[in-house]
């Protein structure tokens, strides 16, 4: 391209180049690019001016070419698909009549910061240094699915309209970000796809509000790995949130977020690898919370943020923070979508022994049982209700010594009321209703009372009652006792 072809303002940009000095058409600091259509020929650039100068303008010995410009009118296509640029490109505050185009393009760096475009499509796109797309507003996607970047991406105050239907409004699935991406305040109407991509820093989506809409992903980050944290404090999700798969060493952070898919699961984590998972300060999550097959180092988990759904069958975690009641921890085990869980109970009971905490844990265990109990037959369901009402499973064994206490009370009083009558009376030895009491409880132990004397009547049902309600309390107690055992 010759430069007598060329406006005033495109001349001024292509001399301006070489030397890598910005040309700045902005006329007050409040000018708005999303009124870039109204925007006067003086401040006005075709695209294939830039193309021309970026693929084969001159340079200067001892300069360094670049392309600088900020609030300008940026007319026709910017057509740059595989092209090959040694230059750093910034495009700052300009409105774009039309999409660019850079799939599987090569740059030094790329910003585009606070500008207006119809949509990007930058597929395979590679960036040696850093993409920055701050503040940029999209009417429609933003294409960068494969993308390879060398630095960090920037979409922090970005605004991405609504897609075509069937289209995620954010494409980033197989990208690779060398440094970390940066979006904190970020607004998309539509999916955000990260499946398959990979970060060596950390994804800042604090602030985010993510607007997919109920039965549709907001976010779509299946088998994401980030070497850093997944931050989503104070954002706001409608939309479910797929993490199936993922890999993140740092922490998953929804501190103080909203999370709505109601009707469903609003938070799909099951197979996922996490150093911490952090779900607190915010209203309960309105949808399902899906953890099942989860690994987590360190759970930090609000009961008053679990919803009315969970599904938590072989969730794994060493630490569960902050420390609550048994009960409160308890209420979410039941609320599982599956019935009853046992591996739930047991990671519970895990980390109440762990922080030293046997009381908790042990309420645990004998929720489980209970809630177990109501998985038997109607005879299991019945034993059941009689170990707990007697010692609690062996949990409560201070139980079966209030019974034995309270029957030896009433066999003693009735039988030292009502002597029975000996078997052989020139042999029997002197009747004692406290010993013959308890030799009617303990099926082992004999004090040579039960064998000497016959009761009748009412008082032979009594010696019955106290044999039967004895052999009870005895197997319960060993079951007890057993179990306590087994846990140490």
């Amino acid at each position: 391209m010759q430069i007598d072809d060329m406006t005033p303002a495109e001349e001024r940009v292509w001399r301006a180049f070489p030397r890598g000095q910005g040309v700045d058409f902005r006329t007050a600091a409040d000018d708005d690019p999303a009124r870039g259509a109204a925007w006067a020929p003086d401040r006005t650039v075709r695209a294939s001016v830039l193309r021309a100068l970026l693929l084969s303008a001159p340079q200067e010995d001892g300069e360094t070419a670049a392309l600088r410009l900020a609030g300008a009118r940026i007319t026709g296509e910017l057509l740059l698909q595989y092209a090959d640029i040694d230059h750093a490109v910034r495009l700052s505050d300009c409105f774009f009549e039309d999409t660019p185009v850079l799939y599987a393009a090569r740059l030094r760096q790329l910003s585009l910061r606070g500008s207006v475009l119809p949509a990007l499509r930058a597929e395979n796109l590679r960036v040696d240094g850093v993409l920055r797309l701050t503040d940029c507003r999209f009417e429609g996607p933003v294409r960068l699915g494969g993308a390879q970047i060398a630095g960090a991406l920037f979409l922090d105050g970005a605004d991405v309209g609504a897609p075509p239907a069937g289209q995620p409004a954010l494409q980033l699935n197989h990208v690779t970000i060398g440094d970390g991406l940066s979006a904190p305040g970020l607004r998309t109407r539509g999916e955000i796809r990260l499946s398959g991509a990979s970060t060596a820093g950390s994804v800042d989506l604090s602030g985010a509000r993510l607007d997919a809409g109920p039965d549709t992903a907001a976010l779509d980050a299946v088998t994401l790995t980030v070497e850093g944290d997944v931050l989503l404090r104070e954002a706001e999700v409608h939309g479910w949130i797929g993490l199936r798969g993922a890999r993140i060493a740092g922490r998953l952070d929804f501190s103080r977020a909203r999370l709505a898919q109601p009707g469903d699961t609003a938070l799909r984590a099951s197979s996922c690898t996490i150093g911490e998972l952090w779900l607190r300060g915010g209203p309960p999550v309105s949808g399902a919370l899906n953890l099942r097959r989860a690994h987590v180092d360190v759970l930090f988990l609000e009961p008053d943020v679990v919803p009315g759904q969970v599904l938590l069958d072989s969730l794994v975690y060493t630490s569960l923070t902050p420390h609550e009641p048994a009960e409160r921890r308890l209420a979410m085990l039941e609320r599982d979508r599956e019935g009853y869980v046992p591996h739930a109970y047991e990671q519970l009971t895990a980390a109440y022994r762990r922080i030293g905490d046997d009381d908790a844990a042990r309420l645990v265990q004998l929720a489980k049982q209970r809630r177990r109990r109501a998985t038997l037959p109607w005879y299991g369901r019945l034993w059941g209700r009689v170990q707990d009402a007697t010692v609690g499973y062996g949990f409560r064994p201070l139980r079966a010594a209030g019974w034995l206490v309270s029957l030896l009370l009433t066999g003693s009083v009735a039988y030292a009321l009502h002597h029975p009558e000996p078997l052989k009376p020139g042999e029997a030895p002197e009747f004692n209703p406290v010993f013959y009491t308890l030799d009617l409880l303990l099926p082992v132990i004999s004090f040579g009372q039960e064998g000497a004397f016959a009761p009748t009547g009412w008082y032979q049902w009594l010696s019955y009652a106290l044999v039967l309600t004895g052999w009870i309390l005895a197997t319960t107690v060993v079951t007890g006792v057993t179990r306590t055992v087994s846990r140490q």
